[in-house]
């Protein structure tokens, strides 16, 4: 091993011993400690974090959560054990979590952009925006049953969403999805004459 090897060992090992000693004083009291602890260990946990998330948005919420979660549990710490690995448990477990709340998260909810669309295929919403301008859109929109007229007349002329729509109308999203659906595919049929 090189000098180079060798300085960057006893860096690492004054790095951990200093961080031992820091949060040891903490649990002392020392706020002054404290501080210069949390600063210390900030780009250390940010680095941890990104490794493990790959992302920079995420890895500086987990990196929040990590010093708060040092903060609530700096009493837990025995400092007879080495201070880094227990940071990086708290690290890596908080990497965890972030990933499975933004996981159910994603399971119930829709992104941004998904959340303007009204149908989930986007040549439904382009048909509807052809239909606008064509002629007689407003007596081919009249002859449609009441349930599909109503879906269309809330979501497309209304533009309101799915859930606005629901609201308004006392019926479930499903049955206003279902109900468009079929209105514009009667619509399309009646006014280009193509029934698929």
């Amino acid at each position: 091993m090189g000098a180079l090897g060798a300085r960057n060992l006893t860096r690492t090992a004054d790095t951990k011993e200093r961080w031992c000693g820091l949060m040891k004083a903490a649990q002392d009291g020392d706020r002054a400690a404290y501080d210069r602890l949390l600063r210390e260990v900030t780009p250390f946990v940010r680095a941890l974090a990104m490794r493990l998330l790959r992302a920079p948005d995420r890895a500086e919420d987990a990196a929040q959560d990590v010093l708060l979660t040092v903060h609530r549990a700096r009493h837990t710490y025995d400092p007879k054990r080495s201070f880094k690995p227990w940071l990086a448990t708290i690290t890596h477990r908080r990497c965890i979590d972030l990933l499975r709340r933004r996981g159910r998260t994603a399971a119930y909810e829709t992104s941004n952009d998904a959340a303007y669309e009204t149908f989930a295929d986007p040549g439904a919403n382009k048909t509807m925006e052809v239909y606008a301008t064509t002629e007689g859109l407003g007596e081919a929109i009249a002859s449609l049953a009441p349930q599909q007229r109503e879906a269309v007349e809330l979501l497309k002329l209304r533009e309101m969403s799915l859930a606005e729509a629901s609201e308004t109308s006392g019926r479930s999203v499903g049955a206003l999805k279902v109900n468009v659906h079929r209105a514009i595919k009667s619509l399309r049929a009646r006014l280009i004459g193509d029934g698929r």
